[in-house]
């Protein structure tokens, strides 16, 4: 089996707590390195692709200031109907997103870029989350208590919602988390073969 801890130092661009956390239980070695980047898209591309093309176009802003590290940069998006849903803008805009998600099945996308050496891995995943049926003051407390501004969707897996309101899930639990490490792994396991 290959060790992983041989890897190169990884830089995560991501300021989510989530993904840093996931990087945690991989035990792997990682700096948070953040740089602003505009995540705009053009219109005319599938969930899957806006994903990617998020995640490498974050892993383009380090291209000139890297030496041997490993960037790792990511994007998860929700889609409903192909419909994105990013991350709300404000409480009436979050409930308004959970409740388009209450009773039905959606798309969680998490494309991923892993910049090394001046190529660009990129990968994407796709689980499907199945949400039960949610009552008004179910979201609106939800909104009001743990205010999901930062997640796609308008919710986290892993929050009190996901624990209460989702039945099932096909596809990677840390893919909707943010992070799908099933395939980050093999992913980093090529590096070093």
């Amino acid at each position: 089996m290959k060790s992983i801890h041989k890897l190169p130092k990884i830089i995560l661009a991501s300021k989510s707590p989530r993904r840093q956390e996931l990087l945690r239980l991989l035990d792997v070695d990682f700096e948070i390195v953040l740089k602003e980047v505009d995540e705009s898209y053009p219109d005319d591309l599938s969930p899957e692709e806006v994903a990617v093309y998020i995640a490498e176009k974050k892993a383009k802003a380090y291209d000139d200031t890297i030496g041997n590290e490993i960037v790792l940069t990511a994007d998860t998006i929700v889609c409903i109907d192909d419909k994105i849903l990013g991350k709300p803008e404000s409480a009436e805009h979050a409930v308004e997103m959970l409740q388009m998600l209450s009773g039905r099945v959606h798309r969680v996308v998490t494309g991923v870029c892993i910049l090394y050496k001046s190529q660009y891995n990129k990968f994407f995943d796709v689980s499907e989350v199945f949400f039960r049926k949610l009552t008004d003051e179910e979201i609106k407390t939800y909104v009001k208590l743990y205010k999901p501004f930062d997640k796609a969707g308008a919710y986290g897996i892993q929050e009190w919602i996901g624990l209460t309101g989702i039945e099932k899930i096909s596809g990677s639990y840390t893919n909707v988390v943010g992070l799908p490490t099933e395939k980050l792994y093999q992913q980093l396991v090529r590096l070093i073969s």
